[in-house]
């Protein structure tokens, strides 16, 4: 006996200490195991459509009478559409009387009201998730519509009066109880107000279900919630539905409907972002689809301007940096525009290279504009001053677009943006003459107009694009190319080495035997200002010029000067690198160990100088040393400035290469994140 006490004791603490948990703080996932069973299949035959039409009408109607009635003449009418059912719709009243039982005179509480909206989804079982809401509202909707239908009609219809007695609507209507009520009435009425857009939101998810969901990332999941949301907006109509019978009895029963309040409001809340999200995905998508059918067959630039940039019915103007006036995009109408694509995050370099191209547009009919297109996802204030400062820097045309431009998708996929700055070129027609002129602006300037695939064919054909590159890295090297003198260009990450070649190379260059047969030999430490300064500036722009390069010409197959050029992209990070070059033309691009030994053994292979010549020496002594010293080359591509080659053959052993994606930290994405 005293075991059995003790027992009952223990259950009796257990309940005390552990409650039962509420409703309203199960996981969607418990929620789910709770409802799963309730649906057999949906029985795509009913008109849902037809029905929340009708039970939208009435719900809106008479929630708008009771803001009338109860709060007077402070309340704003609305209009309400009056939309003509289906002459075919059939509505299924035994379905909605059932419904309307399991609702009626259910005592408060959220067990209760979890239990009765299982019962609702047992009944509904052969229904859409979708349909079950509707169908649920609609039951609450004959009974609340004609609640106040009477109450509106009572004193003016004598038919109406009486069944206004007997549904017991003079009851919370007394003037002494009325002021009592209001507020509860009020609380009442604007939950079913939420409900009912939360089965409107319902609807419009599963009339996105026809688009590809790979096109829409958010709708998978946003369609997988919808039976929790479903069970959510039941549950709310069953609890609207307990506190009607409250408001119409004379008992003095207490029931907080806040709870489902705020349930139903975040799951509206939610439904709406997720909507959002959704509708952008899909506006995006049919923009890009749209853009790629007008690129194949262009007719007029500025209309391709415009589905770029703007949603439909939404253009703006321009502002114009020559004038710091707005201008109407027909600015752009028969022109050739250059769009230069980039974040926020514009260099002083990317400004100083379209300068030029900018002010020598100006001498040409006003036939070429170029217009700055700031890629910017999520806009802040910070991001707009940022915006203001560069748009007011800039001398040519901006886009002032304060959303994500229409044609995000095109860019990123079709003209493989990735973040850093690119130039789309295209004719008064709209055609792309060039997904990306700014690497070939950055090795020839203004010398590339009319910046077309084909000028860039021509110029990759010349050896001057060495003279662009390395001009900048040492104030008398236009003077030494043009004398053909032999220069050699170096640099590295490790100072030792730098010491050393510096050391041994200065040897090479005042030996006798060089002296002797008139070799002109310079150095230029890459990263050097004029007075030995480190200067930053100098080496990024070398290694900008180098990478435009590889993109402009160095992604050549079987071409002698690619394969330089792909060699010393792959030295970038090296402890040492050198480039000896005569004139204008790259002889030998060689690895730091092999071509510092090269110049510390000139004396094994400096007798036969007088008789081959210092380049055909030199250049075989390196292949001989290179050879022996050092395996084949890592090229690391920079993935963000344009279409990356799919196939890429060695340039020491010719063999293809295998692909890798290298990262590297370049604080792209703002200040350090602190976890």
């Amino acid at each position: 006996m005293l075991g059995l006490v003790n027992n009952v004791a223990t259950k009796v603490a257990s309940v005390i200490h552990h409650p039962p948990v509420s409703i309203f703080a199960k996981s969607d996932k418990k929620i789910l195991e709770d409802i799963y069973t309730t649906h057999v299949h949906a029985d795509d035959s009913f008109d849902d459509d037809t029905l929340f039409d009708i039970v939208e009408s009435i719900i809106k109607r008479a929630t708008q009478t009771v803001d009338k009635i109860v709060q007077g003449t402070q309340v704003h009418v609305e209009d309400i559409e009056e939309k003509t059912p289906k002459a075919s719709f059939s509505v299924p009243l035994c379905t909605l009387k059932g419904i309307s039982c399991e609702m009626q005179c259910k005592p408060p509480g959220e067990e209760i009201a979890h239990k009765t909206t299982l019962a609702i989804l047992h009944k509904l079982s052969t229904y859409s998730w979708e349909a079950k809401a509707s169908l649920t509202l609609a039951a609450f909707a004959m009974e609340f519509g004609e609640l106040w239908l009477l109450a509106e009609l009572r004193e003016s219809n004598h038919l109406a009066k009486s069944i206004a007695i007997l549904k017991r609507v003079p009851v919370f209507l007394k003037p002494s109880e009325l002021p009592k009520r209001r507020q509860a009435i009020l609380e009442l009425n604007n939950l079913i107000k939420a409900t009912l857009q939360v089965i409107e939101y319902i609807d419009q998810v599963n009339r996105l279900s026809i688009y590809d969901l790979k096109d829409v990332p958010e709708l998978p999941k946003t369609l997988e919630h919808i039976p929790v949301d479903v069970y959510w907006a039941i549950m709310t109509v069953v609890a609207c539905a307990t506190k009607v019978t409250i408001l119409t009895s004379d008992e003095e029963k207490e029931f907080d409907i806040s709870p489902y309040s705020q349930k139903i409001h975040f799951v509206l809340n939610k439904l709406k972002t997720q909507l959002t999200i959704c509708k952008t995905h899909i506006e995006l998508e049919q923009n890009f689809r749209k853009l790629r059918k007008l690129l194949r067959t262009p007719t007029e630039v500025m209309e391709i301007f415009k589905g770029l940039i703007f949603t439909k019915d939404n253009v703006q103007p321009l502002f114009d940096g020559s004038t710091k006036q707005t201008v109407n995009i027909e600015i752009l109408r028969r022109k050739n525009v250059l769009l230069f694509i980039s974040s926020l995050d514009i260099t002083d370099a990317d400004y100083s290279i379209l300068k030029p191209i900018h002010d020598e547009f100006r001498k040409k009919d006003d036939q070429y504009k170029i217009v700055w297109i700031p890629i910017v996802e999520q806009w802040t204030d910070e991001l707009r001053k940022k915006f203001d400062i560069l748009k007011n820097k800039m001398p040519w045309i901006t886009v002032q677009y304060s959303g994500p431009i229409a044609g995000i998708k095109f860019i990123k996929e079709e003209w493989n943006f990735k973040g850093k700055p690119a130039l789309v070129v295209m004719n008064p027609q709209g055609k792309v003459e060039h997904s990306n002129a700014l690497h070939m602006i950055r090795v020839w300037g203004v010398k590339a107009f009319p910046f077309t695939e084909t000028t860039e064919k021509e110029l990759s054909k010349s050896q001057e694009w060495v003279v662009s590159v390395v001009e900048g890295t040492h104030p008398s090297v236009p003077t030494w190319i043009k004398e053909n003198k032999y220069i050699f260009f170096y640099g590295g990450k490790d100072n030792e080495w730098i010491q050393q070649f510096t050391k041994k190379a200065t040897a090479l260059a005042n030996d006798p035997i060089l002296k002797e047969a008139k070799i002109h030999l310079e150095l230029v430490l890459v990263g050097k200002g004029t007075k030995g300064e480190d200067d930053h500036g100098i080496l990024g722009r070398f290694w900008t010029g180098v990478e435009s390069l590889f993109f402009t010409k160095g992604h050549k197959h079987g071409d002698l000067v690619s394969q330089e050029i792909q060699k010393l992209l792959s030295y970038k990070n090296e402890s040492g690198w050198a480039v000896l070059s005569k004139g204008p033309t790259m002889l030998v691009t060689g690895h730091g160990t092999a071509v510092l030994k090269v110049v510390e053994e000139f004396e094994k292979w400096k007798e036969q100088v007088k008789e081959k010549g210092f380049e055909f020496c030199f250049k075989a002594y390196y292949v001989k040393i290179s050879q022996a010293s050092r395996p084949c080359c890592r090229l690391d591509i920079p993935g963000s400035s344009g279409k990356v080659p799919e196939l890429m053959k060695c340039p020491d052993c010719h063999r293809s290469m295998e692909t890798f994606i290298s990262y590297k930290c370049c604080h792209i994405d703002g200040p350090t994140a602190h976890h």
